[in-house]
């Protein structure tokens, strides 16, 4: 962590001078003290280089007989657990399979090295063969180069590196920020005229009809290795994906919801992770950040799961379909477009409509075979099809 630190600072120093540096670190004490003073998520220099409207020729190399092909991901640094991350590497792994090359780029605006980050990366994400390199160290040519998050998109945009430009897009990233600066720096990378690759039809259609922008989507998978049903398990809870730092998963009105829940059926159980929150009453059991593994085990103990999305829904109900444990969503046409699914329960997003919604799955008899039959009803969806569908993407775009 200190070698780590020490490159940190010797770059800033580098790159932006002292007065960064002391910029910084004042930032970093006003941050101690409970300041808003969060690092600008892509680099400025990046965006004063973008003339979005000035599109580049598109040049591909030659496609070898053998139909291998060379794709350049830009990426922020992964981290263990991120979906976002998880699904991209997904993505890459069944690309590798068959026998494409992928290269990762990362885009740090803390001023870390790639090398820093790849013992993390290969530790969480092992399937990964590639090589990890910096994107401000320029790209080599390739046949497709993807951004994966709205900040990395103004690298794939700027680097003269030859390859068609890709966007894998899994949220409305503008949704992310309140109405401003940042919202309209994330907006402006859909009209980078990029191919949109995205999580879900909605976004497809989103890009197409508002943006402009030529899209595909894939169908969210599920790993029913990972996540399914446990035989001998009792269920006597309902459970909750609580994080504060992402806004749009509304954990404010989730643990409203939880609370009027409880009153209701002090006898259920109530779980929580992500981070740890605090607790909410005896029947509360915090977990914090779990493993996958461990999520199965939380899952299969539940009638019901509290997942809320205020943009593209996350990974999260198709987990807890294939455990046996029922989503209560937000009722929303970007989840119901999404998930497709007749066993995820929907609720307008106020804390007395989505608590009657648990009340109902919790009080549901026969629960065992309701379980089962959200289970089946999952069990068809790998993560392969979508890797399929990237493949034809990419052969149709690449070879026009």
């Amino acid at each position: 962590m200190f070698q780590r630190r020490a490159h940190q600072v010797s770059r800033i120093v580098r790159e932006e001078g002292v007065r960064q540096l002391g910029a910084r670190a004042l930032r970093t004490a006003a941050k101690r003290l409970g300041a808003d003073s969060e690092v600008f998520p892509v680099r400025l220099e990046d965006v004063r280089a973008a003339d979005i409207t000035a599109h580049k020729p598109v040049v591909v190399p030659p496609i070898p007989a053998d139909g291998s092909l060379v794709v350049n991901w830009v990426s922020t640094p992964p981290a263990p657990g991120s979906g976002g991350h998880t699904t991209m590497f997904r993505l890459i792994q069944h690309l590798e399979s068959l026998g494409h090359t992928c290269r990762l780029y990362l885009y740090d605006v803390y001023g870390s090295r790639a090398v820093d980050h790849e013992p993390v990366i290969r530790s969480a994400y092992p399937g990964f063969r590639g090589p990890v390199l910096d994107v401000a160290d320029g790209m080599a040519d390739a046949h497709a180069v993807f951004a994966s998050a709205w900040m990395t998109a103004y690298p794939a945009f700027n680097d003269p590196c030859a390859g068609k430009r890709f966007y894998l897009v899994q949220d409305y990233e503008p949704w992310f920020f309140p109405v401003g600066g940042l919202s309209a720096l994330a907006e402006n990378t859909y009209r980078m005229g990029f191919h949109g690759f995205t999580a879900g039809r909605f976004l497809a259609e989103k890009l197409r009809t508002e943006q402009g922008m030529a899209a595909d989507w894939f169908d969210f998978g599920c790993d029913a290795d990972r996540y399914h049903l446990q035989e001998n398990t009792v269920r006597d809870g309902v459970v909750f994906y609580a994080r504060r730092l992402a806004p749009r998963r509304a954990i404010e009105i989730g643990l409203l919801a939880l609370e009027l829940f409880a009153e209701r059926h002090p006898d259920i159980a109530i779980h929580t992770y992500g981070e740890k929150i605090g607790t909410l009453g005896p029947r509360h059991v915090d977990h914090g950040l779990v493993s996958p593994d461990r999520l199965n085990d939380i899952y299969n103990r539940c009638y019901a799961g509290l997942t809320l999305s205020m943009t593209n829904v996350s990974l999260v109900p198709h987990e807890m379909l294939a455990a046996g444990c029922l989503p209560v969503v937000n009722d929303a046409v970007h989840n119901r477009v999404v998930l497709d699914n007749d066993h995820v329960r929907y609720a307008p997003a106020t804390p007395h409509d989505l608590a009657r919604a648990l009340s109902d799955v919790v009080t549901t008899p026969d629960f065992a075979t309701v379980a089962q039959a959200a289970s089946a009803s999952v069990s068809s969806r790998s993560w392969d099809a979508a890797g399929h569908e990237l493949e034809k993407v990419l052969r149709r775009e690449l070879l026009v």
